[in-house]
C-alpha cells in the first residue's frame, strides 16, 4: 500500500490544505463533497501537489513538515515546482 502527502487549494478562498491519505481521488471527493468537517466551507478544492510514499511513518513525517513551511519560502518553492514538473 501507498501512502501520499497532498496539498489542495481552495477556490473559494484561496488557502491551502495540506493532509496525507491512501487514496488521493477518493480523499478529494471526501473534502469536496463537505465531509470534512474543517473544510466543509472552503469547497471546492483542487489538488495542487502529492507526494508518494512506500512507508506511513515517513509520509506523516512529511506532512508535518510541510505544514511547518506553509507560508514561507520552502512552501511557495514546493508549491510552484509543481507547474515545472
Amino acid at each position: 500500500m501507498f501512502y501520499y502527502v497532498y496539498i489542495l487549494l481552495s477556490k473559494k478562498d484561496g488557502k491551502h490544505y495540506i493532509g496525507s491519505t491512501t487514496n488521493v481521488e477518493k480523499r478529494l471527493l471526501y473534502h469536496n463533497t463537505g465531509k470534512q468537517k474543517s473544510t466543509k466551507y472552503r469547497i471546492p478544492f483542487e489538488l495542487i501537489y502529492h507526494e508518494k510514499y512506500d512507508d506511513k511513518k515517513i509520509a506523516l513525517q512529511r506532512e508535518k513538515q510541510i505544514k511547518s513551511y506553509k507560508g514561507g519560502e520552502s512552501f511557495k518553492k514546493l508549491i510552484t515546482e509543481r507547474s515545472s514538473r
